[in-house]
Order: structure tokens, then sequence, then C-alpha cells
């Protein structure tokens, strides 16, 4: 079961860093829409993000006070954790705890992936459009 709400943006934990020059772009066109597309996918017993960083930081930095979220339960059996980078084993308590601590990943590090009628789709799944104007998120 997935729920969506908009809550104050300074309950949400970041696991992993931004790529930098990613943010400059998504903050311009964020800013330009005058939306936000999409929520972002957040564990819904830490208030760890699991997917939408860079959407997360984009608000932030602009100012906004408030984020459009998805929670997930993210200990969900069908919620798989990989890793973009080869070689690299990471596992959700490792992701939980980067989000807890502060100690953040480097970007590009969890691969979240969620298995749907047997097919392995990205986290993004979850994300279903929203479009929720800027001026709400203030």
């Amino acid at each position: 079961m997935n729920i969506f709400a908009i809550i104050d943006i300074s309950r949400l934990k970041e696991h992993e860093e931004v790529d930098l020059k990613h943010l400059k772009k998504l903050k311009k066109k964020i800013e330009s829409d005058g939306v936000l597309k999409t929520p972002i996918a957040v564990d819904m017993l830490s208030d760890v993000i699991i997917d939408g960083h860079h959407r997360f930081v984009s608000l932030k930095e602009l100012g906004y006070k408030k984020v459009p979220v998805v929670f997930i339960d993210y200990f969900a059996s069908e919620i798989i954790i990989q890793s973009w980078r080869d070689g690299m084993k990471v596992t959700k308590d490792m992701v939980i705890q980067a989000g807890l601590t502060g100690k953040k990943l480097h970007p590009k590090t969890t691969k979240n992936m969620i298995r749907i009628n047997g097919e392995l789709k990205h986290i993004s799944t979850l994300e279903k459009k929203i479009n929720v104007r800027l001026k709400r998120l203030k």
C-alpha cells in the first residue's frame, strides 16, 4: 500500500548524495515548469528518501517548505535493492542507516526496484504523475 501526502520538507532524510550537474538542470526545469510532476518515494517508517533526491534538493534549494511524497513499505519483499555500480553490494539496512546517520552514499549507488507481476521495474513506477503547483509547496 502506497500513501500520497504533502509533508514538511524538513522531515525527509537523504541517504545518497546528488550529481551537481543533474541537480542544476533539474532545478531550472522545476522552476520554469512551476510544478513538481512526480512525488518523492519515501520509506514510511523512517522518512528516508528512497527515490527522488534531486527533486528533494531542488525544492529545498529553491526555498520550498513542503514536498509531495509517496510513502512506501521499503522492507516489503517485492522491493529489491541493487546498485548502479558494478560489483557493489547494497542492502536496505545500509540505505536506512545512511539516511538516519547523515553519512550519505555516493550518487547513483542505490538502484531500488520493485517486482510487479513477476517483472522487475524501477521504484519510480510507484511515483505516479501529480503535477503539484509550486505555490502549494511554499
